[in-house]
């Protein structure tokens, strides 16, 4: 694996809410860089910064990863998670007992 890439991408919401994956520390860094400027707070500075640092091989890409997964569940940015959805409606299904 590169050493910018994250072990597991970070699903979020953009646009009109279309899910998007944020698989490593250039897109995270990107997303953050177009964050409007009226909306930025410290989560999005410490997340960028992070971001910053890990493309420079200051820290890991991880540590960058889990800054900009806290900044993005603090905005609510994260999709949902579809597995969990599709399970659920698969036992809704099946067990006439789960509503």
């Amino acid at each position: 694996m590169k050493p910018d890439m994250f072990r597991r991408p970070v699903s979020i919401l953009v646009g009109l809410g279309y899910p998007a994956e944020v698989r490593n520390i250039m897109d995270a860094y990107r997303h953050l860089s177009e964050w409007p400027t009226s909306l930025r707070d410290s989560a999005h500075a410490i997340a960028l910064k992070a971001c910053s640092a890990a493309l420079c091989g200051e820290i890991e890409a991880e540590t960058a990863r889990g800054l900009f997964l806290a900044f993005a569940e603090k905005h609510d940015l994260l999709a949902p998670d579809t597995n969990m959805f599709a399970a659920s409606r698969l036992r809704r299904d099946r067990d006439p007992h789960v509503q």
